[in-house]
């Protein structure tokens, strides 16, 4: 993808775009050529044997995007209507509208302050003062509700508490589904992420780490939930050859034509998760002790630095996140908000919460810069110009 350049020269830099420097055109060429562009056909089949291979599962289903793959994985894993569904309420908003295709109900769960993530402390917090067993369930006191599942959001691609969360869901009996759709080529304790749970889903959208344009899939070590989710994202289909279907089903496999540019994609996703980082480091590099706090690594763990993000301290910078931004716009340089955080949004007033604050003061104040991985040195420079300019300015303005 190409970004436009002004009577000036001077290209516009965008937050991410899509990276299409390997084996796309041929792989492409070559589904086109066999004919099989739909939801059949040997290039989806070898992108989920590669991408399973990748992440070390045993089973992957490929879907249409990253949000099919939460709702099927959410009805693989047994989450019914009514049930509930711990959920990180720092994230976008279709982790949490999956929970409602699928009848439950969300609870929202605030971050921790350190690597912004679920907070193990409030999953345990909920699920010992606030749920009761109940005949072998879990269930809220406060609803009534079965409690069924616990969906953390691997946020910016670095990974969540997995140790602390999974011990809450064993201790429970919960299911545990990662929501991965920024950190396909993370990890954690030298293990990636989405090895370890019950499902795993990952989304291939075109400003994710690699990108078919669209798509998702589920990853999971179970074959009773890979046959479920299989069933399911091929309309339920129970006879081969007759039209029978013996429960709803939906039409969310991958086409091969989206398979095709995936597998290209994922040749090149070490290459391209290293370069995210290098821009992670060298913002923190070049832009730190200047109002701006930079998002960083927990030990033992390597985010794919997704979007490089920072606190921006009105106090210290003389300038807001949001101000900030809009400078950097008339730059030419795309930067963003995190996303209003779910307990925030009106369409999902209605989920239950456990706050501790964090959410809404990195909505207040964070703000991701340009991370794509064809970005340049000379970009990056540019990058680092603009925004000190910004800071210098206001400072002066301040004084």
């Amino acid at each position: 993808m190409s970004t436009t350049s002004d009577q000036s020269g001077e290209r516009f830099l965008p937050l991410s775009e899509p990276c299409l420097q390997g084996n796309e055109w041929q792989y492409v060429k070559e589904c086109l050529d066999s004919g099989w562009i739909s939801s059949v056909g040997a290039f989806v089949n070898r992108f989920e044997q590669r991408v399973a291979e990748y992440v070390g599962v045993k089973h992957a289903v490929a879907t249409v995007n990253g949000t099919s793959a939460l709702h099927v994985a959410l009805l693989a894993a047994g989450v019914e209507p009514g049930d509930e569904v711990l959920v990180s309420t720092l994230t976008f908003i279709a982790t949490a509208n999956a929970i409602r295709y699928a009848g439950a109900h969300p609870v929202l769960i605030d971050s921790e302050p350190r690597w912004w993530q679920m907070d193990p402390q409030l999953v345990r917090d909920f699920l010992r003062r606030e749920c009761r067993a109940e005949n072998g369930e879990l269930r809220n006191r406060v609803t009534g509700r079965r409690v069924r599942a616990i969906m953390p959001v691997h946020v910016l691609g670095h990974p969540v508490d997995l140790p602390a969360i999974t011990a809450e869901a064993e201790a429970f009996g919960l299911r545990l589904i990662e929501d991965a759709a920024e950190s396909l080529g993370a990890s954690l304790n030298w293990r990636k992420i989405g090895a370890t749970s019950d499902l795993a889903c990952v989304s291939f959208n075109g400003n994710k780490t690699i990108t078919c344009g669209g798509g998702g899939m589920l990853l999971t070590n179970s074959q009773s939930d890979a046959e479920r989710a299989r069933y399911l994202t091929t309309q339920a289909k129970d006879d081969a050859v007759e039209y029978i279907h013996n429960e709803v089903g939906y039409n969310y496999r991958m086409t091969n034509v989206l398979a095709a540019i995936g597998l290209a994609q994922l040749e090149q996703l070490d290459g391209f998760v290293q370069r995210r980082r290098e821009i992670a480091a060298y913002y923190r590099e070049h832009l730190s002790g200047c109002g701006l706090t930079w998002h960083t690594d927990a030990p033992g763990a390597v985010s794919t630095s997704w979007l490089s993000t920072a606190l921006v301290d009105p106090l210290q910078c003389g300038v807001t996140a949001c101000e900030l931004r809009d400078e950097l716009q008339r730059a030419k340089i795309q930067t963003r908000r995190l996303w209003q955080p779910m307990h925030l949004s009106p369409a999902h007033r209605e989920a239950g919460a456990v706050l501790n604050g964090t959410a809404d003061r990195l909505f207040e104040r964070a703000l991701s810069f340009p991370s794509t991985p064809n970005l340049t040195d000379a970009d990056l420079r540019r990058v680092v110009a603009a925004t000190e300019g910004v800071l210098r300015s206001r400072k002066r303005r301040a004084a």
